[in-house]
């Protein structure tokens, strides 16, 4: 911090000035208290809601949603849960959305899932490219009732503004539950699809039957802290200048009143001679 005089060609701030730069301060200070406030509140949010879902991904299955929720499904307080399905897979109405996972690039394969309530479609798992054709996964579509476990996922519609779901063309970016079931000529389908959980291997350190479930990547942005020192920091910044102005103005008015009293001296010596 300079101790260096004020300048004292320059006068002190008028009333009017220093009322102005008094109210944009307390304005910025409360702003950006307030925005670092938020960020704490969101980051309570976003820590309880990663304690839910990490219940929700190792708790015991529970029977999937029947057609009387599936009005109510929401992201809040359906995704992620671990359910459990009974049905016969329609293999050949799968859809290959395409995916990249620590195994590489390639497809989810989503198969719809005939259940006693409907059509459930079903993520069974990742392939890559060179397993795209069913019949280069070496047979392994369970047929006749089968029961598995997986996380509840929601719809995700459309694909983004430049990888737009190309249905005609069988090109498939997200997981579209509504434009899928609709492209395979599917009713009755639930507006959520299954992620399926790791199918336990057959033989100890034996090579992947395709697809691979149990790929499903949980993570969740937090950098709410951050947000919050950093609007902190610029409400603290904003009290240290308000601070440093009110001080040179301190410095700026004493050394006018010293100016002037000086000037009154001078002039009283002129008018002695």
């Amino acid at each position: 911090m300079s101790d260096t005089p004020p300048d004292p060609d320059r006068g002190p701030r008028s009333t009017s000035a220093l009322a102005l730069l008094a109210f944009a301060g307390v304005l910025l200070f409360a702003l950006f208290a307030a925005l670092g406030a938020w960020q704490v509140e969101r980051r309570a949010w976003k820590l309880a809601l990663i304690e839910r879902v990490e219940a929700r991904v190792h708790a015991e299955p529970v029977d999937a949603p029947p057609p009387a929720e599936w009005p109510r499904i929401n992201a809040g307080d359906h995704e992620y849960r671990h359910v459990r399905l009974e049905g016969v897979f329609l293999h050949e109405r799968e859809a290959l959305v395409q995916a990249s996972t620590r195994l590489g690039p390639g497809y989810w394969v989503l198969t719809p899932l005939r259940t006693a309530h409907g059509v459930v479609l079903v993520n069974r798992g990742f392939v890559p490219h060179e397993r795209r054709e069913r019949a280069t996964r070496g047979g392994n579509e369970p047929t006749g009732v089968v029961r598995l476990t997986g996380l509840l996922r929601m719809s995700e519609p459309g694909g983004g503004f430049l990888r737009r779901n190309d249905p005609a063309a069988e090109r498939w970016f997200s997981r579209d539950v509504q434009a899928i079931a609709a492209a395979r000529g599917l009713a009755e389908v639930a507006p959520f699809f299954v992620d399926a959980d790791a199918a336990p291997p057959s033989v100890p350190h034996a090579k992947p039957r395709w697809p691979v479930g149990g790929l499903t990547v949980i993570a969740f942005h937090n950098s709410h802290l951050v947000y919050a020192l950093t609007w902190f920091g610029l409400a603290l910044g904003v009290a240290l200048a308000a601070c440093l102005v009110a001080r040179a103005e301190h410095r700026l008015r004493r050394a006018h009143r010293s100016g002037r009293a000086g000037a009154t001296d001078r002039s009283h010596d002129a008018a002695a001679d």
